[in-house]
């Protein structure tokens, strides 16, 4: 199934029954914004087009609102900057959390210009290539790259991402491979640029990837999980592959602008967390390689402090800085 149709499949699949609208919606003129830092198609894209039909059918009005470029950056520099009134928000991933640890002149940041609000689903990353390369296996393809420095490249959703960054340290650091990285902006680009042929190899996280595996048209060599996922039980984790300790997992949240009134934080909480725990909501994230998730605003407040330690630790032995 291609990503276009999973992203109409999940729209048309849901069905919940009546409940009192969003709070936040009750002081806004304009439908709520939802920001999504990346295009149509990417991962937070999919999972902020479920969010707010669900949250639409309890009795709001929400627009889903893509700026993608640099990473993430572009649309989270504009969701920072948006009046803390409960009519904006953004749906972000870990990429949110690897930009400070790469760039100390951030302009934005959690606490200082963002709210947590919920989580909302996570997914493991992933290791393809074109169906053209000898490689069927990690094993394989690393002795591929060993015996042809510099001639391979490999597909990321952006400059300083976190599978940018993953790939640095899988690819370079840990085996002393030369091979070129070539950024998009977003990982459907990064898709098509692995299809066509003209990068080799793509790291990006499953539900991006997983319809042209589906169709033949890229081989997964590998998830960066500790588990195999139930949609591939066939692809071996990199531990599996004999490369341990490159666990990187795709994981997402709602934000809010600092200085949301905490009623309407705690209210959008509240009914994100209704509808991630659907069991429609979470089969059909499920199918494409989401898995939905819940948790209280202090809880998701001490992950995004973890892993911003945790991405400072790899930015620093991947060497990455942007100036």
């Amino acid at each position: 199934m291609r990503m276009a149709s999973c992203a109409l499949v999940i729209g048309l699949a849901f069905s919940m029954g009546p409940a009192e609208p969003v709070r936040a919606e009750t002081a806004c003129a304009q439908p709520v914004k939802v920001i999504v830092a990346y295009p149509p198609g990417s991962p937070d894209d999919l999972i902020a087009r479920v969010l707010t039909q669900k949250l639409a059918e309890k009795g709001g009005r929400y627009i889903v609102e893509n700026i993608p470029g640099a990473a993430g950056i572009i649309g989270n520099t504009a969701a920072a900057k948006a009046a803390p009134d409960g009519c904006t928000l953004l749906v972000m991933n870990q990429n949110f959390i690897v930009q400070p640890a790469v760039n100390a002149k951030f302009s934005y940041d959690v606490p200082g210009s963002f709210a947590p609000v919920a989580f909302l689903a996570t997914a493991p990353e992933t290791i393809s290539v074109n169906p053209s390369v000898p490689a069927k296996t990690m094993r394989e393809l690393i002795a591929l790259l060993k015996a042809n420095p510099g001639k391979y490249s490999y597909a990321s959703p952006g400059y300083a991402s976190s599978p940018h960054i993953a790939a640095e340290r899988l690819f370079r650091l840990t085996h002393g491979l030369d091979v070129t990285h070539v950024p998009f902006q977003g990982g459907p680009p990064a898709v098509t640029s692995t299809i066509g042929g003209h990068t080799a190899i793509i790291h990006l996280t499953l539900p991006v990837v997983a319809p042209s595996v589906k169709d033949g048209k890229l081989w997964m060599l590998a998830v960066a999980d500790r588990k195999r996922h139930p949609e591939f039980p066939d692809v071996p984790t990199l531990a599996e592959a004999g490369i341990p300790n490159h666990e990187v997992g795709f994981w997402n949240a709602l934000l809010a602008p600092h200085g949301t009134p905490a009623d309407i934080l705690d209210d959008l909480n509240r009914q994100v967390a209704q509808v991630m725990a659907q069991p429609e909501v979470r089969e059909k994230l499920g199918v494409i390689g989401f898995t939905a998730a819940t948790g209280s605003r202090a809880e998701l407040t001490a992950h995004i402090d973890a892993e911003l330690a945790r991405w400072k630790s790899i930015v620093t032995q991947a060497k990455i800085k942007i100036d």
